[in-house]
């Protein structure tokens, strides 16, 4: 049975998140006060982290960086706050996804069903393509004796397209891969993380243009 972390100082709304996934035969846990808030995400050891930006005492986004040294959990952020700026920021600073209040029952549960699914062991394998190698167990990336971690979705979004070498995958095919329905995600999600795994490949040197766009049909190594 799947354990979820929820951080949410709203009683009511946390007690209703709460009961959706009690009903829904997770676990759960929460915040016992909101001080080193990854720390005691860490010590629960949860299979998914729901967490909102705005939180006493500190930021949200600040937490998952935090909890990114510690820990590779996926963290759902679930806020008011809905800018562009806001959700790039999150992500930028760990999070895998970014849902906004008021939220959807049903909406939420696909997205933790979809971020467990990720989470899933994988059996060890290597894909590798122009001198880029992905160990699929470990989500590490590989490029002439450099090598960076992935977070979930660069790991998942590079396999799909190493997997499909020389042919181009749609945005339609890797949001379902990584959400398991496009109907759920903002399309501005996706190029957030397919930025942020161009940035990491390009830590240890990969080219630039390893990663191409091709308009109108999708992304192709």
């Amino acid at each position: 049975m799947a354990t979820v972390f929820i951080v949410e100082d709203d009683a009511r709304l946390l007690e209703e998140i709460c009961k959706l996934f009690e009903l829904e035969g997770y676990q759960w846990r929460t915040c016992q006060g909101f001080q080193d808030v990854a720390g005691q995400i860490v010590a629960a050891n949860p299979d998914c982290v729901i967490m909102d930006v705005m939180i006493p005492g500190t930021d949200g986004r600040m937490v998952c960086r935090e909890l990114r040294r510690q820990s590779d959990v996926p963290v759902i952020m679930l806020t008011c706050l809905d800018s562009e700026f806001d959700e790039v920021t999150a992500m930028n600073l760990g999070a895998d996804d970014y849902l906004t209040k008021p939220y959807r029952p049903a909406l939420l549960l696909a997205h933790v069903r979809a971020a467990l699914r990720r989470k899933a062991p994988e059996a060890r394998a290597q894909l590798s393509v122009k001198g880029v190698t992905l160990d699929i167990g470990s989500g590490m990336a590989a490029f002439n004796d450099k090598s960076t971690q992935l977070t979930r979705n660069e790991a998942r979004i590079l396999a799909l397209l190493m997997r499909s070498e020389g042919s181009a995958v749609s945005r339609a095919e890797i949001m379902c891969d990584l959400w398991e329905s496009d109907a759920f995600v903002d399309d501005n999600t996706l190029t957030v993380n397919v930025n942020r795994l161009r940035k990491s490949l390009q830590s240890i040197g990969v080219p630039v243009d390893f990663i191409a766009t091709r308009r109108g049909e999708g992304y192709l190594v």
